[in-house]
């Protein structure tokens, strides 16, 4: 094991800064929540303008190529722009097959659907997923539920992380099942990283008044 690896979970003092500081990692930044939003409104100012499926697609996926090339041309990370890159491609396949508009945002809808579903089984089995986020940084995935007092930690946590996308899917899917496209545009850029920024700074708030110890007090040897 190297010296990085033995020290990584020391980073931390509390449960609380280590979740705070890889929320912080999973956020991108101000240009990470740009380049999450843009091929969005592309494809909608653009479907807006021209009522055109075809080169609505065109244009919001060329918009996330464009900030892909610049991503490569600074040497700089493109895992935002990937994952931007990724949700557009597979809205334009979706659209692409049925040639109706409102299929761009389906994958999305389903996504968040079982996003949601799933934050909420691990909440009732109690093992809530912002559990594993700690065990990423601890080193053990599974120690924190140990510690009932983690468990119902990770458990609110894991609620704030699934409220946003339980709302996406019920302000969406009754738009989607309207045909109303331009209000599926703008609520998907509404309820994108503005409503995930607001998410997370609960879940910090939530964390400020923790002291949550990375590890267990160690046990007294007999």
């Amino acid at each position: 094991m190297s010296t990085a690896d033995m020290t990584a979970p020391a980073a931390h003092a509390t449960v609380e800064a280590a979740v705070r500081a890889q929320m912080s990692k999973a956020l991108g930044g101000k240009r990470g929540i740009v380049e999450a939003a843009v091929p969005t409104i592309a494809f909608t100012g653009t479907w807006m303008a021209t009522q055109d499926l075809k080169t609505s697609l065109i244009v919001g996926i060329a918009s996330a190529v464009a900030l892909l090339l610049v991503r490569i041309a600074q040497r700089t990370t493109p895992q935002f722009v990937l994952n931007s890159l990724v949700g557009i491609g597979i809205g334009a396949f979706f659209a692409a097959r049925t040639g109706d508009a409102k299929d761009v945002f389906l994958p999305g809808i389903l996504y968040n659907g079982a996003y949601a579903a799933g934050m909420l089984l691990s909440i009732v089995v109690r093992w809530p997923i912002v559990g594993f986020l700690i065990g990423s940084v601890t080193g053990d995935p599974t120690a924190w539920h140990n510690e009932p007092a983690l468990v119902r930690l990770c458990a609110r946590l894991t609620w704030l992380l699934m409220l946003p996308c339980l709302l996406r899917v019920v302000v969406q899917l009754p738009l989607y099942l309207a045909d109303h496209v331009t209000a599926l545009g703008i609520s998907k850029i509404a309820l994108g990283w503005p409503l995930q920024v607001a998410g997370l700074a609960a879940m910090v708030w939530v964390l400020a008044r923790g002291r949550t110890p990375i590890e267990p007090p160690a046990q007294p040897s007999v």
